[in-house]
């Protein structure tokens, strides 16, 4: 389902991870890929129902995260219980 994003909400909208840097629609590989991707880090958030979520838990970097570690906003660690 193609989704599209308000050019002005998207221009707010940041990723919740540590740098807080700008979202582009898509990936570099599908710019037409129902996520929003993340300028500096790559974290891809998924869009469901129309709705970005923008949490660390429901994101993925691409590549795959081999490592269980995840940034949280306030710069410490989490163990994700799923080791994604």
């Amino acid at each position: 389902m193609a989704f599209t994003v308000d050019k002005q909400l998207l221009e707010i909208l940041a990723c919740p991870a540590q740098d807080h840097a700008p979202l582009v629609k898509g990936t570099p590989t599908d710019p037409g890929a129902d996520v929003l991707s993340c300028t500096e880090c790559g974290r891809q958030y998924p869009i469901r129902d129309g709705i970005p979520v923008l949490l660390l838990d429901e994101s993925h970097r691409p590549g795959g995260d081999e490592d269980a570690q995840e940034d949280m906003p306030d710069g410490s660690d989490v163990t994700r219980a799923d080791g994604a």
